[in-house]
């Protein structure tokens, strides 16, 4: 349990926000979920949303918390992930911009988001936003602070229709500044199985709007990839676990490619 923090947002029996599995994964992977949870404090109600929208792709990255877990097991990475909805606040949104809380997403409207005080906001900030970014800031120093490597994985899943256009691609590999290299393994490796289509910084391209990746991999530097998968891919356990082994061997391959080969190896590969 979280316990009641200063600001009052989170209650005794709200959880923590940040979720973490399999904390000792030896690897130099550092796989993280900015969307994956789904919990939204006591305190905001239902946020003025009725149930289906709190389980649309505007609440959650579909599928990225079972996706995470099957590949931080495979490739003995700890998964570092949110447990907050993003309609709460976007996790990989600069916390002072408007579209960290939205008051409006893919045509539903927000009640429980709109008219917010600077009170208001700073609280969800300080009770969600800035314990995750610091959770990601103390597990790389703690991991350079004993000479690992790390590669920054950050996981995503996009909805298989937005604004009535179909989106075609499978799979998409994000990547902007500082060290692309491992991005752009990640992409030959995945175009490598011609079943698939892969999007280069597609559907979303990185840039200034995104904050987790470029916040932690760019100032370092570290390597880094945001991976982004059709949630109708893997909206159920069996779509997971085969993209989890599809991501696993593509980062392996990709990190080999880059000279990080020697302890990389996934389990059951």
């Amino acid at each position: 349990m979280a316990g009641r923090t200063a600001d009052g947002l989170l209650g005794a029996d709200d959880p923590a926000p940040v979720g973490l599995f399999n904390a000792a994964g030896a690897s130099p992977f550092l796989l993280i979920g900015d969307h994956a949870g789904l919990a939204v404090p006591a305190a905001l109600g239902d946020l003025g949303l009725a149930a289906p929208d709190r389980g649309r792709h505007i609440a959650i990255d579909i599928g990225v918390h079972g996706l995470g877990h099957a590949l931080a097991t495979l490739l003995d990475a700890p998964f570092l992930h949110q447990i907050y909805s993003r309609l709460v606040i976007d996790c990989n949104r600069d916390p002072d911009q408007a579209e960290a809380i939205p008051a409006l997403s893919d045509g539903s409207r927000i009640g429980g988001n709109e008219g917010l005080d600077a009170t208001a906001r700073a609280a969800r900030i300080a009770a969600i936003h800035a314990p995750y970014q610091a959770a990601i800031a103390a597990t790389i120093a703690a991991r350079q602070a004993a000479g690992r490597d790390t590669i920054l994985l950050s996981l995503h899943s996009f909805t298989p229709v937005m604004d009535g256009i179909t989106r075609p691609w499978d799979v998409g590999v994000l990547h902007w500044l500082g060290r692309t290299d491992f991005a752009q393994a990640m992409l030959d490796a995945l175009r490598a199985d011609a079943a698939l289509t892969v999007g280069d910084n597609q559907p979303y391209r990185m840039d200034a709007t995104d904050h987790t990746v470029p916040r932690h991999a760019f100032p370092h530097p570290l390597p880094y990839a945001e991976i982004e998968v059709r949630q109708d891919l893997i909206g159920d356990i069996v779509g997971q676990h085969l993209w989890a082994q599809r991501l696993a061997q593509a980062a392996q391959s990709a990190a080999a490619r880059i000279g990080y080969g020697s302890n990389v190896a996934a389990k059951g590969l």
